[in-house]
């Protein structure tokens, strides 16, 4: 009797690592994205804000906010793909939720918003 429940133990396990794969996932929107902005003000110093989402395969990513190359944000992110278009869905709610398309004739890629503008570009 043990020698049998021993034996279901193994093939049970084996069943339930095999099924706990994560398949590849070739997605063209892995890597890194970012966007620059600098703001200039009267007494001639200059603030960059850059924004950084990284993407990765098991449909989550990292979002960073830096300002003048200081870390002062980040958080989590989901991401999921349907006809195209792709929601980001972030863990934190000083982050607003966000719908983009990615536009891969032009150099480098880019992702754009509903409205055509440019939300970010590949690194």
């Amino acid at each position: 009797m043990k020698k049998l429940f021993s034996l279901l133990s193994i093939v049970g396990i084996i069943a339930i690592s095999n099924c706990t794969r994560v398949p590849e996932n070739h997605d063209p929107i892995l890597g890194i994205w970012a966007k620059t902005e600098s703001t200039s003000t009267t007494d001639k110093s200059s603030n960059t804000v850059r924004e950084e989402w990284i993407f990765n395969d098991v449909y989550l990513g990292r979002y960073q906010r830096y300002s003048n190359s200081k870390l002062i944000f980040y958080t989590d992110f989901k991401w999921s793909q349907e006809k195209g278009t792709y929601s980001i869905t972030y863990g934190d709610p000083e982050v607003t939720d966000i719908t983009v398309s990615l536009e891969k004739a032009k150099t480098p890629e880019i992702l754009t918003l509903d409205n055509g503008s440019v939300f970010a570009t590949r690194e």
